[in-house]
């Protein structure tokens, strides 16, 4: 017994010893598959030589300096960095601590943006979807379509929701390839209905993440979001705490869907989880109305721009384009992706397989002709999971995805630099696990 208060007080935990690439090895020397990288999180992996050197560095510079009074290189060519990765003109980067940070500071950008711009202003709500998790802070809580946010109803901000764009569970009832993107559409309806000058901003993951299991939406979603934000003036927040910086195949997730967000907000395979940090990158549009107006952002975090966090991850997305992690996320991923379907689906209780990259996703059901879910209370993903780990493969299991209460599914994100043989060993792993699970389930 020990005096941390754990997130799950009663569950019993595997303690880590060591990492090194994709694998992770407990006190006892099992050795298991890190295959959701914690939380969609290291990116490089376990142990890596660059970015310890960078750590090393660093720290016998300088570890912290606060932001009202220094800044510092690291931030600086970080900032430079990602500039030219991102698409248009987002290249104004506001670093905090992680991702609900990084939600928390775009949710007050946005608000701020418009009274920075109009002298007053009436846009305060951010739209979102249900089935989303933005973050566990109050106002990224409120922003939230999880069964997380339920204990903490009357804390939050009442911001609305509005459809997922869940194509296994089409709230609509409509088919992919013949829909008429009702999900994307719904922003349209719910904007009228709470009216434009109310809205500040929409805010969506392009592939989504922990809530969902990897959903990914229609291929013209975005680009109909887009100019339903541009129409009634609102700030398109693009989510990729989970997807940015290479999961899903591209630098930037939203890059597959043609269209140019106003922020994007980043965290996780930013610095690799060798140091935390999270960030808002901005267009530069919006950095001049706060320039040219009262010239401060009325928002900070103590720990946000530290010269430490800045060198980690300037060294982790540099290695991340030096070691064309991009594309071996995109190539390997697909593979991973079509092994994963032809060896799970088969299996009664799989009813989807599906993603995007190194970010996919599997939902599991009572019923595959119906897609009934499994009641919560048997909690299936958990005791998936758990099997799981028994063949050395850790996953991260998700509920609540098919009603809100209900619904089974995990997300697999494995490190970016996995192989194809790795790919090869971690599906031989999980396919005796899930044939296991047949059995114990009947």
């Amino acid at each position: 017994m020990d005096n941390v208060f754990y997130r799950a007080v009663n569950k019993k935990l595997l303690e880590v010893d060591r990492g090194e690439g994709i694998y992770l090895y407990d006190t006892d020397g099992n050795k298991y598959i890190d295959a959701c990288s914690g939380a969609a999180v290291s990116n490089l992996g376990h142990g890596h030589p660059v970015i310890i050197e960078a750590i090393v560095e660093q720290a016998q510079k300088v570890a912290f300096s606060h932001l009202s009074r220094w800044t510092s290189r690291p931030i600086q060519e970080l900032g430079d960095l990602v500039a030219k990765l991102a698409p248009g003109s987002l290249n104004k980067l506001y670093l905090v601590s992680g991702g609900s940070e990084a939600t928390e500071a775009a949710l007050k950008m946005a608000r701020q943006y418009y009274v920075e711009r109009d002298g007053q202003s009436s846009k305060y709500r951010i739209i979102s979807r249900w089935k989303s998790f933005h973050g566990n802070t109050i106002g990224a809580l409120s922003m939230t379509g999880d069964k997380r946010r339920k204990k903490y109803t009357p804390l939050l901000l009442n911001f609305p929701h509005i459809a997922p764009a869940y194509c296994y569970r089409c709230p609509f009832g409509k088919c992919q390839d013949t829909c008429q993107v009702d999900c994307a559409l719904d922003l349209e309806r719910t904007i009228k209905m709470e009216g434009a000058e109310y809205v500040a901003g929409f805010i969506a993951e392009p592939v989504g993440g922990a809530a969902c299991g990897a959903i990914v939406p229609h291929k013209d979603y975005f680009k109909i979001i887009r100019q339903i934000c541009d129409h009634y003036d609102i700030l398109m927040i693009d989510d990729e705490v989970m997807a940015g910086f290479g999961r899903t195949g591209s630098m930037f997730s939203i890059d597959d869907f043609g269209v140019i967000p106003d922020m994007i907000c980043a965290a996780k395979g930013m610095s690799a989880g060798y140091s935390p940090l999270g960030a808002v990158i901005a267009k530069e549009e919006i950095f001049n109305a706060f320039k040219q107006g009262s010239g401060i952002f009325v928002h900070g975090h103590t720990y946000g721009g530290n010269p430490l966090s800045g060198a980690v991850a300037l060294a982790v997305v540099k290695t991340l384009i030096a070691d064309k992690l991009v594309e071996n996320s995109r190539t390997v991923g697909a593979y991973l992706l079509a092994q994963l379907q032809e060896k799970l689906l088969p299996f009664s209780y799989v009813g989807d397989v599906r993603g995007k990259g190194l970010m996919l996703g599997v939902e599991i059901v009572k019923d595959k002709q119906t897609k009934e879910p499994y009641p919560v209370k048997m909690g299936m993903a958990e005791k998936l999971t758990v099997t799981l780990v028994k063949h050395g493969v850790v996953v991260y299991p998700g509920t609540g995805n098919a009603d809100g209460e209900n619904g089974d599914q995990f997300l697999l994100a494995p490190p970016l630099i996995i192989t194809k043989d790795q790919v090869d060993e971690l599906v031989a792993a999980m396919t005796k696990g899930f044939s296991e699970f047949a059995k114990i389930i009947g």
